[in-house]
């Protein structure tokens, strides 16, 4: 039996993830969402740098809210 890490993202998503998270923290209208954003892209730029299951979770909800709400570059919320 393999052991599934529930962490575990491919590095196509991880990097997919990490692109949209700058817009993120730009144009998100909420402080949370922004201060997360910023510290994930911070993050990401240590050697050998993973998130952890609850940042990855949260990371793949504020890319795909991101896309739900289709930000054209209005006054768009990222989160609800």
């Amino acid at each position: 039996m393999t052991y599934h890490c529930p962490a575990f993202a491919p590095a196509d998503e991880l990097e997919r993830l990490l692109f949209h998270m700058p817009t993120i923290a730009e144009k998100s209208e909420n402080q949370w969402p922004r201060s997360f954003a910023q510290s994930i892209v911070r993050q990401s730029r240590r050697r050998g740098w993973k998130p952890s299951t609850k940042q990855l979770s949260m990371m793949r909800r504020l890319v795909s809210d991101l896309f739900v709400h289709g930000y054209e570059g209005g006054d768009t919320d990222v989160l609800e």
